[in-house]
């Protein structure tokens, strides 16, 4: 789907015009941080391809993103005045996300930025997580994340022009989190294909970094955690950050992502950026 422009005048001013000219593509964009990045780079006037699967996923306790969700998204890019290609494709699915990435730069005409950002995750002791789901949570998390590179870098070095790419992984993707093996794993790998990627790229001007969230306010919820850390209380600080606020907003994934992601990071490439309420540094 393709979203034109918005006549309105663009709503306020934005804190900094670091995309101007610019096209960023986000996976996982129909809602909470990825609404979000979408959100903060078009305010900072970006044009952005917004991607997410808009359907339940089988192996999760909460509800997926709906295609209201992504129209949402596609709206609130409008509204500040940028264009915006949006489609519901499963990053499980190369070859539907190899056509949706070429059909949003075909309408956007480039491609500077990167955001990985979809994902999921379950809660289960490591020996009782099910195959099905260890499946579902690496197709997702770690080859959902290759696939988006795989798909969007040809392009860009083809383009000359340098450009980020940023993958959202988690504090997960640093510490060994109890009852989270598979996502653990998952994120971790994300951790190591970026530093592989930063070295691949740096000679293009290709900048690739990760950030770390602990937790975020967001419709991605796991009730089987809290239910299991209840039981098992030793756990619990593994899972609590120095700083006082309990949880993260997207807004401020989004604020890191939106200067990482930018020129101002210019000669910042291969490092991971925790955005955890201090949870590393304990």
């Amino acid at each position: 789907m393709t979203h034109s422009i918005a006549e309105a005048p663009v709503p306020g001013e934005p804190i900094a015009r670091r995309y101007l000219g610019k096209v960023a593509l986000i996976t996982g964009a129909a809602r909470g941080q990825g609404r979000a990045e979408a959100a903060r780079l078009a305010a900072e006037g970006a044009d952005i391809i917004a991607i997410d699967i808009c359907r339940d996923l089988e192996t999760t306790q909460y509800p997926g993103a709906r295609p209201e969700d992504l129209a949402e998204t596609a709206r609130l890019v409008e509204a500040l005045g940028r264009r915006i290609v949006t489609a519901e494709v499963d990053v499980r699915d190369y070859d539907g996300l190899a056509a949706a990435v070429g059909r949003g730069i075909d309408e956007l005409g480039r491609l500077d930025v990167v955001i990985a950002n979809a994902g999921m995750t379950t809660a289960a002791p490591a020996w009782e997580i099910d195959l099905e789901h260890w499946r579902a949570t690496i197709d997702i998390n770690l080859t959902g994340a290759f696939h988006t590179a795989k798909a969007t870098i040809p392009t860009m070095i083809a383009q000359g022009s340098g450009g980020a790419i940023t993958f959202t992984s988690s504090v997960a993707g640093l510490r060994g989190l109890p009852l989270l093996a598979d996502y653990v794993a998952a994120k971790h790998g994300v951790t190591g294909l970026a530093k592989t990627l930063a070295n691949e790229l740096a000679e293009h001007r290709i900048r690739v970094n990760t950030v770390h969230p602990h937790g975020v306010a967001t419709d991605l919820s796991v009730p089987e955690l809290h239910e299991l850390l209840a039981h098992a209380p030793a756990f619990g600080p593994l899972y609590m950050g120095a700083l006082p606020d309990q949880l993260s907003q997207a807004e401020d994934i989004a604020a890191a992502i939106a200067w990482i992601s930018s020129d101002e990071a210019r000669h910042v490439t291969g490092i991971q950026l925790p955005v955890d309420l201090g949870r590393t540094n304990r």
